[in-house]
C-alpha cells in the first residue's frame, strides 16, 4: 500500500511538471525524423544497425544496469538492517529501530525492480527467487523477532545470534550468485552492443554528412525554443541566490522549462512570505525581550524595598531580644536572615544580568593585570575566613585590553568567588595571567568539589546549579555564570571550563589585547562556552 501511494504522488508530480507548452521531445522529434528519413533513403542497412545497437545500449543502460544496481541496493538495505539490528541489540536505542524500519521500507522497491527484470529469464528468475527466500528467512527468523524483542546490555543470546549469522551468510551467498548472473549478462550485453556498434560505424559516417545539414537547420530552432528559456532561467536563479526582490521567471519555452519556471516563481513567493513572517517574529521577539527586561527590572526594584524593611526589622528584633530569645527562636531568626540575604542576592544578580544583556559595552583601556589583582584583593578576605589561600601568578608588565571595567570586574569576581565557594576549607585557588598570541589568558583553578560530567552541557543556563552544590547546601542563585557569559559575549571573549568531579575546576577566560581588532558590542545572550555554575 505504501508503495502504491508513493507511486501515485510521484505521478501527480510528473503531471504537474509536464503541464502547459510542448515537451522537449516534441521539439526534438522533427530533427530526429529528418535524420531518420535521410538515413532511410541513403542507407537502410546502416539504419537497421543503428537501431539494433541503440536497442542493445538501451537494454543495457535502461534495464539491465538499473536492475543490477537495484540488486546491489537490495543487499545494502539488508546490510543496513543487519547493522541496525546489531546496534539495537547492543544499545537498545530507538534510533536503531528507526534505521531498521527505514531500510525495511526501501527493500520492497528494490526487490520488485529486480524481480520484474528477471521475468522471462529462467536462470535469473530462479536465483532472484532463492535470494528473496533467503532474505525473507533472515527477516522472519531473526531480524524482525530481534527488533521486536528487548535490546541493550543483558539481552544477548548466543543461539539467536548464531542463527542470525547463519541466515545472513546464506543470504549473502544467494546474493553473490545473483550478482554473478547479472555480471554475466552485463558483459554479454556490452559485447553485443560493441559488436553491433562496430558494424554500423561506417554507415553512420556516411549518414553524418547528410544528418549534419539537417541538424544544423534544426539547431537554430532549438536555440530559440529551448536554449534561450534555459539561459533566462539560469539568470533568474542567480538573481534569487543574491536575494534580489521581485524576481519572476517567464513561463515560456517547452513544457518542462515552463514547469521549472512555475516552480521557481512559487518558491520565490514562498520565500517572500517566509521573510515577512521572519520579520514579524523578530519584531515580536524583540518586544518580548524588552517586556522581559522591564518585568525583571520592575519586579526586582519592587522587591528591594520590602526586603530592606524586613532585614531592618530582623536586626531590631535581634538587638532588642538579644538576651531573651531561646535557642529555637535564634535558629528561626538566623534562618530568616539567610533567606532574606538569599533573596537580596538573587535580586542583585537579576538586575545585573538584565543590565548586562540590555546595555552596550563602554570600551576603555584597562590594565587586566591590575583589574584581576583588585578582584583577588576583594575575594581574599572571604577566602581567609575558611583558610583558603589565593595564589596569583602574573607578568610584571601591564596587559592592556579594551573593555567595560565594571562589567569585567563583575565577571572575574563571579568566577573567583565560585572557585573560593566550591573549594574545601584550607584549600588553595591558583590565578594565572599569561600573554598568548594577540590575547591575554586568565586561568582560575580550584581543588574543590568539581562538576559532574553529565551536567557540563547545562552550565550557563539560567538558575541551573550543579547537583553536588545543591547536595552540599552551598548557597547560590544559578545566575553567576550566566552573567559572566553575557559579559564575555559582549567583549568577544572566550570562556572555557575543565572540571573533574571531586578534583576541582579550571576556568580559562581570554580577551584580545589592545591593538588587535576591538571587540564589538553584542546583543546576543547565547552562551559561547561552558563554564562553572554559581
Amino acid at each position: 500500500m505504501v508503495l502504491r501511494i508513493l507511486g501515485g504522488r510521484a505521478a501527480q508530480g510528473v503531471r504537474f511538471q509536464m503541464s502547459g507548452g510542448r515537451p522537449v521531445a516534441r521539439l526534438v522529434a522533427p530533427v530526429i525524423f529528418r535524420v531518420w528519413l535521410l538515413v532511410g533513403l541513403m542507407a537502410l542497412i546502416a539504419i537497421t544497425g543503428v537501431v539494433l545497437s541503440t536497442r542493445s545500449v538501451d537494454y543495457l543502460s535502461d534495464d539491465l544496469q538499473p536492475a543490477a544496481a537495484a540488486n546491489q541496493d537490495l543487499l545494502q538495505d539488508l546490510t543496513d538492517m543487519e547493522a541496525a539490528v546489531g546496534a539495537y541489540a547492543r544499545s537498545g536505542e530507538a534510533s536503531s529501530v528507526d534505521d531498521y524500519r527505514q531500510a525495511l521500507a526501501r527493500l520492497p522497491a528494490h526487490e520488485t525492480r529486480v524481480r520484474r527484470f528477471a521475468e522471462g529469464d529462467l536462470e535469473l528468475a530462479r536465483l532472484v527467487a532463492d535470494q528473496e527466500r533467503a532474505a525473507q528467512s533472515w527477516l522472519d527468523r531473526y531480524a524482525q523477532p530481534r527488533i521486536e524483542a528487548p535490546g541493550g546490555p543483558g539481552t544477548f543470546q548466543e543461539k539467536r545470534f548464531r542463527l542470525g549469522q547463519q541466515r545472513f551468510a546464506a543470504l549473502r551467498s544467494a546474493h553473490q550468485e545473483t550478482t554473478e548472473a547479472f555480471d554475466r549478462r552485463v558483459r554479454q550485453a556490452n559485447a553485443d552492443a560493441g559488436f553491433r556498434l562496430k558494424g554500423t560505424i561506417i554507415a553512420i559516417l556516411v549518414l553524418a554528412v547528410g544528418a549534419w545539414f539537417v541538424v544544423a537547420r534544426a539547431r537554430r530552432r532549438l536555440l530559440t525554443e529551448l536554449s534561450d528559456p534555459l539561459l533566462e532561467l539560469e539568470g533568474v536563479v542567480q538573481r534569487m541566490a543574491r536575494n534580489e526582490p521581485d524576481v519572476h521567471a517567464a513561463t515560456s519555452g517547452p513544457k518542462e522549462v515552463r514547469a521549472v519556471a512555475a516552480a521557481l516563481n512559487s518558491f520565490n513567493e514562498a520565500q517572500g512570505r517566509a521573510r515577512a513572517v521572519e520579520g514579524r517574529i523578530q519584531n515580536e521577539l524583540r518586544s518580548l525581550d524588552t517586556a522581559r527586561d522591564d518585568f525583571v527590572s520592575n519586579v526586582s526594584h519592587e522587591l528591594r524595598t520590602p526586603l530592606t524593611t524586613i532585614s531592618g526589622y530582623l536586626e531590631m528584633v535581634a538587638e532588642e531580644f538579644e538576651e531573651v530569645l531561646t535557642p529555637r527562636h535564634e535558629r528561626m531568626l538566623e534562618a530568616t536572615r539567610r533567606n532574606v540575604q538569599r533573596l537580596k542576592t538573587l535580586i542583585d544578580d537579576l538586575l545585573t544580568l538584565s543590565r548586562a544583556e540590555a546595555r552596550d559595552t563602554d570600551l576603555e583601556q584597562i590594565d587586566l593585570v591590575g583589574l584581576v589583582r583588585d578582584v583577588v584583593t576583594d575575594v581574599r578576605i572571604t577566602g581567609a575566613r575558611r583558610g583558603i589561600r589565593i595564589e596569583v601568578t602574573s607578568p610584571d608588565e601591564p596587559l592592556a585590553v579594551l573593555g567595560d571595567r565594571p562589567m569585567l570586574h563583575r565577571a572575574f569576581l563571579n568566577v573567583l568567588s565560585n572557585s573560593v565557594k566550591f573549594s574545601r576549607d584550607g584549600g588553595t585557588v591558583e590565578v594565572g595571567i599569561t600573554r598568548a598570541v594577540r590575547s591575554v589568558e586568565i586561568s582560575i583553578t580550584d581543588h574543590g568539589i568539581g562538576i559532574p560530567p553529565a551536567e557540563l552541557d547545562r552550565l550557563g543556563t539560567r538558575f541551573f546549579r550543579a547537583t553536588n552544590a545543591v547536595t552540599n547546601e552551598i548557597a547560590g542563585t544559578g545566575l553567576g555564570l550566566r552573567i559572566v557569559q553575557t559579559i564575555f559575549d559582549k567583549h568577544a571573549g572566550d570562556l572555557v571550563i575543565e572540571s573533574e568531579e571531586g578534583e576541582g575546576t579550571t576556568v580559562v577566560l581570554r580577551l584580545r589585547l589592545q591593538g588587535d581588532e576591538p571587540p564589538a558590542a553584542s546583543e546576543s545572550d547565547a552562551p559561547v562556552a561552558t563554564a562553572d555554575a554559581d
